[in-house]
């Protein structure tokens, strides 16, 4: 019988090095890789030229269905996902309203997303003062782990984790084998930082810089760590903004203190404080954009192979909620997920990093069945990029719904030609081939 489809001459990316092959798929999966393939299949697809990335799988978005998909929506959301080179993403509890804190939440949220998603999904679940008695039953329908915030999340019906909360959390997560997530800033910090400046008649982009430093991110790193240790909880921090944040997680799971994992963002990688000056709201985001020394500490300590995962944190807003007068004020949240590809290939890290960053290791971390690189029996996810185009990024390529990039305008390395969901290709030289096909992913260790 021929293959559904071979992907021919491509420079295949895998977490291991580059190299020329031919891709075989069949039944969605990848069945055969080789220099050559010889059998005949249905379908041929002319890689010659362009480099075949696994599909982007991105922990960290908020496309915020059901309730405030004016924000953004699942449709919206994914469509900008695989233009980007996606085929996977892990939808945070926030900012849908209601939050998935509880069974009935998590219905809905997984209701709003089938027939409605151009990529595969799974779903993170919420930990806050008010849900404990309810994280067994996310766990039972598939979440991946839970997400708490030690500072405050912006969001009224998803409340911040105070130390007990978060201990007993962790406590739970450990029992079901489920790792934790944390938003880590130490809130009595940035409070008192930000209430001083305010009351001084200080709003501007600079004082709210100021009012978040390193210090505040590391202190809240350091007493996650403690907490994951003596609970024996999985600890992932999530967007870590500072090569300090990077190196007290790195350093904890190398002493084996805790399971202890990093992401950060391209945003903290391209973009500096310098950058949020300048563009105002559109690059708000908490942590906040760091100086430029900093932000090239980061960009090595991610060369040097210290961050585990690279994920969005597309986290976007209605335009009128950036329009503050007072930048304390205006929404926090950046709008990314088309450009983690290319803002990547910007920085110049090598590709096969790359791969390990957006897809072998976020398929390990999370147990997504299926997924994670480009091997024989793994979910046929691709992405063609054409590493010769640099050109800025438009705002008329966006698929998000608000097209608010702080990326509009700077110039970038690559440009995905197609991306390949299951087998099947799901975006083509600009545009969405075929009506939503993802499905809903749980974690290998919560199958039933």
């Amino acid at each position: 019988m021929p293959l559904d489809c071979v992907i021919r001459g491509g420079r295949v990316v895998r977490a291991t090095g580059v190299e020329l092959l031919d891709i075989g798929m069949e039944g969605g999966k990848v069945t055969v890789l080789a220099p050559e393939i010889t059998e005949k299949s249905r379908e041929t697809v002319d890689a010659r030229g362009l480099h075949v990335f696994p599909g982007v799988l991105d922990a960290h978005v908020h496309f915020n269905d059901p309730g405030r998909s004016t924000w953004e929506g699942v449709p919206s959301g994914s469509a900008a996902l695989v233009a980007g080179g996606g085929t996977c993403f892990i939808d945070m509890p926030l900012n849908s309203s209601p939050p998935t804190l509880d069974g009935a939440s998590f219905d809905r949220k997984l209701q709003a997303c089938r027939g409605r998603s151009y990529a595969d999904f799974a779903l993170w679940g919420g930990l806050t003062p008010d849900n404990l008695d309810h994280l067994e039953a996310l766990a039972e329908r598939g979440v991946v782990g839970f997400k708490a915030f030690m500072s405050g999340s912006g969001i009224e019906d998803f409340r911040r984790c105070d130390d007990e909360t978060l201990y007993r959390g962790m406590q739970i997560s450990a029992g079901l084998g489920l790792p934790v997530a944390v938003h880590a800033e130490d809130e009595e910090m940035i409070t008192a930082l930000a209430s001083r400046a305010r009351a001084e008649g200080r709003t501007a982009v600079k004082d709210f810089l100021e009012s978040r430093p390193i210090e505040a991110e590391a202190k809240a790193i350091a007493r996650a760590i403690r907490m994951a240790s003596e609970t024996r909880c999985s600890l992932h921090v999530v967007h870590t903004s500072s090569a300090r944040g990077v190196q007290l997680i790195r350093n904890a799971a190398e002493a084996g203190q805790c399971d202890a994992t990093c992401e950060t963002c391209p945003h903290y990688l391209l973009l500096s404080a310098q950058d949020m000056e300048r563009m105002g709201a559109r690059a708000k985001c908490a942590p906040p954009l760091r100086p430029e020394p900093e932000r090239q500490r980061l960009v090595q300590e991610v060369a040097d192979g210290r961050v585990d995962t690279i994920g969005s944190d597309h986290s976007p807003s209605p335009p009128e909620m950036k329009a503050a007068a007072d930048f304390f004020s205006a929404w926090g949240g950046i709008s990314g997920v088309q450009a983690t590809l290319r803002a990547l290939l910007t920085l110049a890290i090598p590709p096969y990093r790359i791969a390990a960053l957006v897809s072998d290791n976020v398929a390990r971390r999370f147990h997504l069945p299926g997924k994670g690189g480009i091997r024989v029996g793994a979910d046929a996810d691709l992405a063609l990029v054409d590493l010769s185009v640099v050109k800025p990024l438009a705002e008329s390529e966006l698929l998000d719904h608000h097209r608010l990039s702080p990326y509009v305008g700077r110039p970038l390395i690559g440009t995905v030609r197609r991306s390949v969901l299951r087998g099947k290709t799901v975006f083509l030289d600009g545009r969405l081939v075929g009506a939503p096909s993802g499905t809903h992913l749980r974690p290998a260790a919560a199958e039933a």
